[in-house]
């Protein structure tokens, strides 16, 4: 009896297996033919997502006609569903449906328009957007795209510069002090201690009788401090690669550090002699692709001529694709050289990045500090890295909440 009822009872495990593939194959037919919101019920939040984008293109009237998302004519919209799409295709999937889109929705004529233009002024994510849209871009429209890319660039330029230039210049100089400094020379705190005797009451202000700052130091090549940026340049880091080719431009400009460029996804791109213009290196970025990390950090490696000297900021979410377990060697040998390594899961305003956590802990692990970054922090932490300071102590004061190593 107990051998017949066993023989006749369900096999729980063959019914769950059998559910699941209806499931997906459910899933599958709804995001091919497109569904309205109310039959969404079987769809994941991500799903969803994916069914909107592709409605937004391949069923735009329809769309519309029933409220829900379309890309209409708003650049917010645009940039939201360009987004989803790097995320939800590989890029090659994502080079047709960006294509789709100029010849169905007129994106071309979109970026023509001067309302348009005012849209997506000083919005570094939507200029990643046109950096990954110039390869199906016609020639008009790439040169509108180039003029829109450089106002966004050089404001950013004149947010950022001042700033990073500041802090460099006191982390490399401080060693010496100047009584006859320049205005942006000056050491702001210790003038003011030093002549709050000075204190006007009736004007409210302090008439400083002596200046104090910061020496500019005549320092040989050989001397210098060496700043490598390794750029990941895969679809998920677009806003990154845009911050790190304007914080590029704006170090190669320093006497008083040498900055290199490289971006990487399964090859290498040295972009050290454009960094005068930095919108030309933008548009020698390729968005999207594979990512061989280790290739990259071998590349870097043959450029480090004195690696106490050296300061190499991998900016990438650590998914590899390469070999991860030289990569790793090649870390901690970089670290037993003496060259600061830090890792920068994101370079950018978004919040708290995808990244490959197991990664991100084995590199803690060798040595390196890793954590997110934002642009108004990045000078800062640039100074600290060239004062050879403890990053991670930086990184606490800021509140970032840095990646720990493996227990």
């Amino acid at each position: 009896m107990n051998d017949k009822t066993t023989l006749t009872e369900p096999n729980s495990v063959t019914e769950q297996s059998s559910t699941t593939l209806i499931d997906e194959k459910s899933r599958r037919w709804q995001l091919a033919l497109g569904v309205d919101d109310d039959q969404q019920g079987t769809l994941n939040d991500r799903d969803k997502r994916l069914s909107g984008a592709l409605s937004a293109l391949y069923n735009a009237e329809q769309s519309t006609a029933r409220g829900r998302g379309s890309l209409s004519r708003s650049a917010p919209k645009i940039s939201k569903w360009l987004g989803d799409i790097r995320e939800f295709f590989p890029v090659p999937i994502v080079q047709v449906v960006q294509r789709d889109a100029f010849e169905r929705l007129g994106l071309k004529e979109m970026l023509m328009e001067p309302e348009f233009l005012a849209a997506i002024e000083a919005d570094v994510h939507l200029v990643a957007d046109l950096v990954s849209l110039r390869s199906v871009m016609p020639e008009k429209t790439l040169d509108t795209a180039r003029h829109v890319i450089d106002k966004v660039v050089n404001q950013l330029l004149a947010k950022l510069e001042q700033k990073t230039t500041e802090a460099i210049r006191g982390a490399v100089n401080k060693s010496k002090r100047s009584f006859r400094p320049r205005f942006s020379d000056i050491d702001w705190p210790r003038t003011i201690n030093a002549n709050l005797r000075h204190y006007q009451p009736k004007y409210n202000t302090i008439v400083p009788d002596k200046l104090i700052g910061f020496m500019r130091q005549q320092r040989r090549l050989a001397d210098l401090d060496e700043v490598i940026l390794c750029v990941d340049q895969s679809g998920s880091m677009a806003t990154s690669v845009v911050y790190s080719s304007i914080f590029a431009a704006v170090m190669a400009s320093i006497p008083a550090v040498k900055t290199k460029l490289i971006c990487f996804d399964t090859s290498m791109l040295d972009l050290t002699e454009d960094l005068a213009d930095p919108v030309s290196v933008l548009f020698g970025v390729q968005l999207g692709g594979g990512t061989d990390i280790n290739q990259a950090i071998a590349y870097c490696e043959k450029q480090i001529e004195h690696p106490s000297k050296t300061h190499l900021l991998l900016i990438s979410d650590l998914y590899e694709g390469g070999d991860a377990s030289q990569l790793k060697q090649r870390i901690a040998q970089l670290i037993k050289q003496d060259v600061n390594v830090i890792t920068l899961l994101a370079l950018s305003d978004d919040g708290r990045p995808a990244y490959d956590s197991d990664m991100a802990s084995e590199f803690a692990t060798l040595g390196s500090p890793v954590f997110a970054c934002t642009p108004d922090q990045f000078p800062d932490l640039m100074a600290t890295a060239l004062k050879r300071e403890d990053v991670m102590a930086w990184a606490a004061e800021q509140d970032i909440k840095a990646i720990r190593p493996h227990e």
